[in-house]
């Protein structure tokens, strides 16, 4: 299996991070990439620079505006007077205001509460060259997926899921998983499914394509009533007009642990099987960890190589696209459990 990873992805360095009214080190650091890269190179996986993602994929799942508002934003940000040294909204549009006909002004502050969901993705000087780099990870790990490979690993950094088609959230600006799958149907999938067990919905992924029914969308993750991103995620969401019953989610308990993060997973593939996939995106996430300094569902180390081997018992071609995961020391260890499974 390859493995495409970007020198840029290391440029984005968040400082800002926002935790129950606490300003905190962000946990999304370029370490994470070191480690998993680290990884990688220790199971003997070739790594790959992958070059860039084609600016037509962007815009087949991002809008114009907001690709613009992240590609210049921090530039129009930097110019105000004391500005801080990241774009950080302090307000957004809310439903009473959307309703009464509000719309995003011209200022780069208007424009960043309205291109961004909530804190947990400031932008700096870096962040649209580290992000884009991951996008690249992910085109050409679906690339490779649809030339033949049985895998590839997208080792991307910044995540992705929580990115929908014109707004930023939780360390997300563009979403890698869903530009694979983009990448995927264009390259002659009929049907693709995207898998997510990261311990965060993928919010983003879901509504970018809640009105397709092309692409099954699958999440397991911590219950939203408790857990980011706290609107969305519930199982009663099975997509829009059009794409009806091709979103499944799969929301757990607090310390859920290996049992029920198992039984989920294999639901999910069931699914996927059903839907008829003729590819899949993995969105993995590390998070669901026992070792997650953001943790949740408390999920031992042996249960991620359990996890692999069923989901490549689906015999489908597969895009491993990396998501979350914050234990920085651990990667190493629960991409090794996870490969070991899958078979990588």
């Amino acid at each position: 299996m390859r493995v495409f990873h970007h020198p840029d992805q290391m440029l984005h360095a968040p400082r800002f991070f926002l935790m129950r009214g606490k300003v905190v080190p962000c946990f999304e650091v370029p370490a994470r990439a070191a480690a998993l890269l680290a990884g990688a190179e220790a199971l003997g996986l070739t790594v790959v620079t992958p070059p860039a993602a084609p600016p037509p994929l962007l815009a087949s799942v991002h809008d114009e505006g907001y690709l613009h508002f992240l590609r210049e934003g921090w530039t129009a940000w930097s110019a105000q007077h004391e500005a801080g040294p990241e774009i950080v909204p302090n307000m957004h549009p809310t439903p009473e205001m959307l309703a009464q006909g509000g719309r995003m002004g011209s200022g780069i502050v208007s424009q960043a509460g309205w291109y961004m969901a909530d804190t947990a993705c400031a932008i700096g000087p870096a962040t649209w060259a580290s992000a884009v780099a991951a996008a690249a990870c992910a085109a050409a790990a679906a690339a490779e997926v649809a030339a033949g490979a049985r895998a590839a690993y997208a080792l991307c950094r910044p995540p992705g899921h929580h990115a929908y088609a014109a707004r930023a959230g939780g360390h997300c600006y563009l979403n890698n998983s869903a530009l694979a799958a983009e990448t995927l149907r264009a390259s002659g999938a009929a049907r693709v499914a995207v898998l997510d067990i990261d311990s965060h919905h993928g919010n983003g992924t879901q509504g970018i394509f809640w009105y397709r029914p092309d692409v099954l969308t699958v999440s397991v993750h911590g219950d939203p009533n408790f857990y980011y991103p706290w609107y969305v995620g519930h199982a009663s969401e099975r997509g829009g007009p059009g794409g009806e019953g091709a979103n499944l989610n799969h929301p757990l308990p607090r310390r859920a642990g290996d049992g029920p993060w198992l039984e989920a997973i294999d639901a999910g593939c069931d699914a996927i099987a059903g839907f008829g996939a003729d590819a899949l995106v993995l969105a993995l996430g590390f998070d669901a960890s026992a070792h997650e300094p953001l943790g949740f569902l408390e999920v031992s180390d042996d249960a991620f190589a359990r996890a692999g081997a069923r989901i490549a018992a689906l015999g489908l071609p597969t895009v491993i696209v990396q998501e979350g995961g914050y234990a920085v020391e651990a990667l190493p260890v629960l991409l090794d459990r996870f490969m070991a499974g899958f078979g990588g």
